[in-house]
């Protein structure tokens, strides 16, 4: 009889509470330390988007606008080149910034015409719009190769359906910011004088970047309240 109580008793303590909301533990998510979290993403972002800014005002001061965006697209080609030969990869976000470079360089270039350069940049967000809807519904969404390699984010060993729908969900919402950038862009180039247009494409690029990661922070969150997961540091 003891034994038969002792055996109810470990049950009755093994049995979560009615009332307790706390979600099992399923894995977690491993960043580098913060300093070295740093190091990376700093590292990613300098190379994908720092060296052409660069290499575009070294190109325009001396040979004019068709000369920097030419001494930006060699720029980001030569680095992603230099990446294969020493790492046998190319990092996402640096083979983006690259084709994107690519595309307005060849907009830019075409003709000498001012519709054809202001073109550029609608063009610029629909190619990403259509890099971010392509992987979405695929086993590697665009999102889940950018938090790897630009934050250097660990995944749980064991696949993960939380985690996995939400790096497809992300990818998608991306997509569609990228959509509504380009439809705003395209009617701003068509209703609105230069003078108007350019100023105004910054603020909507930015109000897009934006809201994007605001959007996506506070998605992440509640998918790992919900998933049980818990982000952890690394050492240094």
């Amino acid at each position: 009889m003891r034994l038969r109580r002792r055996g109810r008793q470990d049950r009755t303590v093994d049995t979560p509470a009615a009332g307790d909301s706390e979600p099992p533990v399923h894995g977690h998510l491993e960043l580098p330390a913060p300093a070295r979290l740093l190091l990376t993403a700093g590292w990613n972002l300098a190379e994908s988007l720092a060296l052409p800014v660069a290499a575009y005002a070294a190109g325009d001061r001396f040979g004019g606008q068709g000369a920097g965006m030419i001494a930006a697209t060699a720029a980001i080609w030569l680095t992603a080149v230099a990446r294969k030969v020493l790492t046998g990869g190319v990092p996402g976000l640096l083979m983006i910034s690259g084709l994107v470079l690519a595309l307005q360089t060849v907009l830019v270039l075409a003709t000498g015409s001012v519709l054809l350069f202001l073109l550029q940049f609608p063009v610029a967000n629909l190619a990403l719009c259509i890099l971010f809807a392509r992987t979405a519904p695929t086993g590697r969404p665009l999102v889940a190769r950018l938090a790897a390699e630009v934050v250097a984010l660990r995944r749980p060993s064991a696949a993960h359906p939380g985690l996995d729908r939400f790096f497809r969900e992300v990818t998608w919402l991306w997509a569609g910011i990228f959509a509504a950038s380009t439809a705003g862009l395209a009617a701003l180039l068509a209703f609105e004088p230069v003078s108007v247009f350019l100023p105004l494409t910054s603020v909507v690029t930015v109000a897009g970047v934006a809201v994007g990661t605001a959007a996506s922070v506070v998605w992440f969150i509640r998918m790992m309240r919900r998933s049980g997961l818990r982000v952890r540091f690394g050492h240094a």
